[in-house]
């Protein structure tokens, strides 16, 4: 989903440029000037969308250690609660 959008944010700039630079009623160093603008904040809006597409990846990665240590926290428990009704049956029957 997220690289359709970037995608159409990459043709959008592409045909804005293009249709700029035809029509464009500046002189050359003034289209130069906003081209360069353009594609600063192409590039500005590119990295932001990186940062926040890592940030969300550490967040996941993050909540997926929370779980599988919580698993591991119940399944160690469960472990230990099986073997102390063990420890209890065994130890509750008479010795033959």
């Amino acid at each position: 989903m997220e690289d359709n959008k970037l995608s159409y944010f990459f043709l959008g700039l592409g045909v804005g440029v293009a249709v700029g630079i035809l029509f464009a009623p500046k002189s050359g160093e003034e289209t130069r000037r906003l081209l360069r603008e353009r594609a600063e904040e192409g590039t500005d809006y590119v990295r932001r969308k990186a940062v926040d597409l890592r940030d969300q990846a550490v967040e996941q990665v993050e909540r997926g250690k929370q779980t599988i240590q919580r698993q591991r926290d119940q399944l160690s428990a469960a472990v230990e609660a099986g073997r102390q009704a063990y420890r209890e049956s065994v130890a509750g029957e008479p010795q033959a």
